[in-house]
């Protein structure tokens, strides 16, 4: 972001043909940015996140997730958003008990999580 001072976290690259479309960024916390820019006279959210990893505590993990629902939720429905950044998911070829969110596409086991 311009003229912003560095700080831990996260950012966003913008292409320079891309730098005038922005109306707004602002970071929510070291994980959580949200750019707004206008795309084809429409308004576009993309919020970029870095998860809270494995070996984290689960209520940590929950406060972030609860955190980027809550954002999603206040963004106005005719406005576009886009989700992206590092998730911190775990991958594998089995989809048990996340058939809605996994697509079952992935090589070996799923890795699990350490800490929970």
């Amino acid at each position: 972001m311009r003229g912003e001072e560095r700080s831990d976290g996260i950012g966003i690259f913008v292409a320079e043909k891309w730098v005038d479309s922005v109306v707004s960024g602002k970071r929510h916390s070291k994980r959580v940015l949200i750019l707004k820019m206008i795309l084809e006279s429409r308004l576009l959210n993309v919020l970029t996140v870095y998860a809270t990893h494995s070996g984290k505590l689960e209520e940590e993990k929950e406060s972030f997730w609860n955190k980027v629902f809550h954002l999603l939720s206040c963004i106005p429905q005719n406005e576009m958003f886009v989700l992206a950044g590092d998730m911190n998911g775990h991958v594998g070829s089995s989809n048990v008990g996340y058939d809605r969110t996994h697509g079952g596409f992935g090589y070996r086991d799923r890795n699990a999580d350490p800490g929970s």
